[in-house]
């Protein structure tokens, strides 16, 4: 058996790799899409190939189309032929983490109440076996909602919402932000990083994505006081919900529907008809505050990451 990254040579085969289980993949459409804008990299594509040179496993991570670094893993597969998925699986990712020198995220996109459909449920079963091998032990469930043409909402009478073009701004906002955010994945990254590194981190990353920078908004109270960071953005697959926070000194007052209100209203005044979010099932004051503007919860994402050095080291 063979391990190694894709080349392009190997793009036939690679579109042979069907997954016919009821959860997100690299489906050949997207495969060839994402290969051309470059969120999908041949050398960030790992395979497991037998000695007559078949594809026994697929591994494929997704990344913006400049960044240094893959992002998250988006589909993985094993030929129906393999009597242990699970096994050939973990060595497949095992083999790319050394190479990247890190584990990424492995996202899997799965409708709500899919613990309640066997199918679905047994294929993400032996991936979580797979990729927990790998090390990629900590799970996370996010609620995925949607504003789909629904009730516009009104500016907002308590906030003043104001662009700035310098990141070091928002960079500032994102730290205050942070400090007891219910977010799972700030508070993992907070615990190897500093809360500075981390805060222009994630600004560099959200700069990354297909919406503008010009749509950021940092909001004020009347006298003149920073509340809380409001981000309008878009990813491949249209209009979201970039980011959101309260600054820890104006929680408690409800801001949150005034964050979610402006960047809803700010992307609804464009034309945009369907709006996507996503949230920590803990995070319950940002569920219920989607559900309070309207957004429907319609489906679910699965997270796994590697747990935090510094937390590993701890246990």
């Amino acid at each position: 058996m063979l391990f190694r990254p894709a080349i392009e040579d190997d793009l036939d085969h690679l579109l042979g790799c069907v997954v016919d289980e009821s959860i997100s993949w690299s489906h050949p459409e997207r495969l060839l899409s994402y290969l051309e804008s470059r969120n999908y990299r041949y050398d960030r594509i790992w395979l497991a190939v037998s000695d007559d040179g078949e594809i026994l496993s697929r591994a494929v991570w997704w990344s913006f189309p400049d960044g240094d670094r893959p992002l998250a893993l988006d589909c993985l597969y094993v030929h129906p032929s393999v009597d242990d998925r699970v096994g050939l699986a973990a060595e497949l990712l095992r083999h790319a983490h050394d190479r990247y020198g890190r584990a990424p995220e492995y996202h899997v996109f799965v409708p709500s109440g899919w613990r309640e459909h066997a199918k679905t449920a047994a294929a993400v079963a032996w991936r979580w076996e797979a990729a927990g091998r790998a090390g990629l032990t900590e799970e996370l469930e996010r609620l995925r909602y949607e504003w789909a043409d629904g009730p516009v909402p009104e500016p907002s009478e308590r906030l003043v919402f104001r662009g700035e073009d310098d990141d070091e701004a928002f960079v500032e906002a994102f730290r205050r932000v942070a400090a007891g955010t219910l977010d799972f994945h700030t508070r993992q990254a907070l615990l190897t990083m500093d809360p500075v590194e981390q805060a222009r981190e994630d600004v560099r990353d959200y700069a990354s994505m297909r919406g503008e920078r010009s749509w950021w908004r940092l909001a004020y109270t009347p006298g003149g006081d920073l509340a809380g960071v409001a981000l309008p953005s878009a990813n491949d697959g249209g209009p979201v919900v970039g980011y959101l926070g309260v600054v820890p000194e104006h929680r408690g007052h409800g801001y949150v529907d005034d964050l979610l209100g402006e960047i809803t209203r700010f992307l609804a005044a464009r034309g945009v008809k369907r709006i996507r979010a996503d949230t920590d099932t803990g995070n319950v004051p940002m569920a219920r505050a989607f559900e309070r503007a309207g957004y429907r919860n319609f489906a679910v994402r699965l997270v796994l990451s590697a747990r935090p050095a510094a937390d590993s080291a701890d246990s």
